[in-house]
C-alpha cells in the first residue's frame, strides 16, 4: 500500500492500494535521481525495483540501491514509451525535459494492456513550471486542484517548495500573505553532486595549500565563502533562481498579487537550504497564531525553542521530511502584520525528491 513514512503527511490513494506500479526514473545518476530511487523505497512506494535510465555515458553501469546493485540503461524514447510505465520521474535538464517530457506522457495504453491513458510524468526541470496548462505542485498546497486526467505534473524549484510549505498555512490562517522577503542560504548540493564534490575537494585542497581552489560549478570558489549569485542575472537586476522564488510562489498560491522578493545565496554547506523569511500578512498576525497554523500543517515541523539553542539548521534539517520553521517573531518593520521567521529544508528530498514522490502517491 501507499503507506506514509512521515509523521504528518498522508497522501495516501485509497483507490490504488493494491496496485503495483511500474516506475521508470530518467537522469537516475544524478543527484536527485538517486534521491528519489531511496525516497520510493523508504516510503514502500507499491512498485518493484525502478527502470533505471541516463545517458550513454552511464548506460551499463550498476549503482548501489535499497533494492540491490540495479543496471543504469540508455535512454532510448521509443524504449521508455514502449515500456508502459505507470510513473515516470524526470530528474533531467529543461531541455531534456521540453523535447521528451509531453511526449512520454502522451504515450497511451489500452485497456487490453492495463491501462487507461498514458503514465504520469512528473518533471523535476524548471521546463514546465510556469506553462499555463501544467500543475506546479507541492501536494499538500495544492494537489487537490490537480484534474484527474492530467498526465504532466512540474515539480517546483526546491528553494519555492521549502518556503511554500512554511508559508502556505500563515498565507491561508491570516487573510492571505501582502508581500514576502525572502534571503536564501543554499547548499553546494543544490548544484547537483558536481556542487558537492567542488565544495569537498576545495575545502580538502584549501586546508592543504592555503591556496583558492579552481572553481568550475560555481562563479567564484564557495570553501569558506558565500556567493550572491546563482543562476544568470536577469535584466532587473534579480538572478533566475531568485525570481523562480516569486513566479513558482505566485502560482502555487494562485496569488499572482502577492509581492514577493528574493536574494539567493550560496553558502558552503553540503544539504538543505535555509531561508530567512519577512512576511506582511492582510490580517493580523501574531508568533502565537503563527505557531498554531504551522503546527497544524502536514510536512511541517515547528523548531522553535531559542533559548534552548533550537531552530531550524542543515545539520538537523538533513534528510528529514519535514520542513524545519523557527526563529518565529513580531516583524519591527510590518508590526501587527508582519512576521519574521527562519526555515530549513532538505532540498534533494523535501525540494525535490520527496515532493515528486508524494505527486505520484496522490
Amino acid at each position: 500500500s501507499r503507506h506514509v513514512r512521515d509523521k504528518k503527511t498522508n497522501m495516501t490513494n485509497n483507490d490504488d492500494k493494491n496496485k503495483t506500479f511500474k516506475v521508470a526514473i530518467v537522469g537516475a545518476t544524478g543527484a536527485v535521481g538517486l534521491e528519489i530511487i531511496r525516497t520510493i523505497h523508504s516510503r514502500s512506494f507499491p512498485c518493484a525495483a525502478p527502470s533505471l535510465y541516463a545517458s550513454a555515458r552511464s548506460a551499463g553501469k550498476t549503482v548501489a540501491t535499497p533494492y540491490g546493485a540495479l543496471t543504469i540503461n540508455e535512454f532510448e524514447r521509443g524504449d521508455v514509451a514502449c515500456a508502459k510505465y505507470d510513473v515516470i520521474f524526470l530528474a533531467v535538464s529543461g531541455s531534456f525535459a521540453l523535447r521528451y517530457a509531453r511526449d512520454l506522457a502522451s504515450s497511451t495504453m489500452t485497456a487490453e494492456e492495463g491501462g487507461g491513458g498514458g503514465p504520469l510524468v512528473i518533471d523535476n526541470s524548471s521546463a514546465f513550471r510556469l506553462v499555463d496548462d501544467v500543475p506546479l505542485v507541492v501536494p499538500e498546497i495544492n494537489l487537490d486542484s490537480v484534474a484527474a486526467t492530467t498526465r504532466l505534473i512540474a515539480n517546483p524549484n526546491c528553494t519555492t517548495a521549502i518556503a511554500a510549505m512554511a508559508l502556505w498555512p500563515i498565507h491561508c490562517a491570516h487573510g492571505g500573505i501582502k508581500r514576502c522577503i525572502v534571503s536564501t542560504y543554499q547548499a553546494a548540493s543544490g548544484a547537483g553532486a558536481e556542487g558537492m564534490e567542488e565544495l569537498k575537494r576545495g575545502c580538502a585542497s584549501q586546508l592543504e595549500t592555503n591556496e583558492l581552489p579552481e572553481a568550475k560549478v560555481f562563479s567564484h570558489p564557495l570553501p569558506f565563502n558565500v556567493i550572491p549569485h546563482i543562476d544568470k542575472f536577469q535584466e532587473n537586476g534579480y538572478t533566475k533562481e531568485e525570481m523562480k522564488v516569486a513566479w513558482e510562489t505566485r502560482k502555487i498560491f494562485n496569488d499572482p498579487q502577492m509581492l514577493i522578493s528574493c536574494t539567493a545565496v550560496r553558502i558552503p554547506t553540503l544539504r538543505a537550504h535555509s531561508e530567512s523569511i519577512t512576511v506582511e500578512t492582510r490580517a493580523p498576525i501574531t508568533p502565537a497564531s503563527a505557531r498554531e497554523s504551522l503546527t497544524n500543517q502536514p510536512g511541517v515541523a515547528v523548531v522553535d525553542e531559542p533559548l534552548d539553542n533550537v531552530y531550524p539548521m542543515p545539520l538537523t534539517a538533513t534528510s528529514r521530511h519535514d520542513v524545519e520553521v523557527g526563529r518565529l517573531r513580531q516583524s519591527l518593520v510590518f508590526e501587527e502584520y508582519g512576521l519574521d521567521l527562519f526555515v530549513c529544508g532538505d532540498q534533494l528530498l523535501r525540494g525535490a525528491a520527496l515532493n515528486a514522490v508524494l505527486i505520484a502517491e496522490g
